[in-house]
C-alpha cells in the first residue's frame, strides 16, 4: 500500500486506501470524515499512516 500522488488533498492517505481497495477516493474521504465524528483515535491513526506509509513511486513515461 502506498500514499497516492494523484488523489491527495492532505497527505494522500485516503487516496492510497481508495487505490488499494479499488474505490473512489471521494467515498473513502467521506467515510473517513463520518468515522472521525465517533470518539476515538482515528486522527492519530491518520497521522501514523502519513508517517509510515511510503508515497507511491513516481510514474515514468
Amino acid at each position: 500500500m502506498y500514499r497516492s500522488r494523484n488523489h491527495k488533498i492532505i497527505a494522500g492517505v485516503c487516496g492510497g486506501i481508495a487505490d488499494s481497495l479499488n474505490l473512489p477516493p471521494t467515498l473513502v474521504r467521506v467515510l473517513w470524515l463520518l468515522l472521525s465524528l465517533i470518539p476515538g483515535p482515528l486522527w492519530v491513526a491518520y497521522v501514523l499512516m502519513w508517517i509510515f506509509i511510503p508515497k507511491a513511486p513516481e510514474a515514468r513515461y
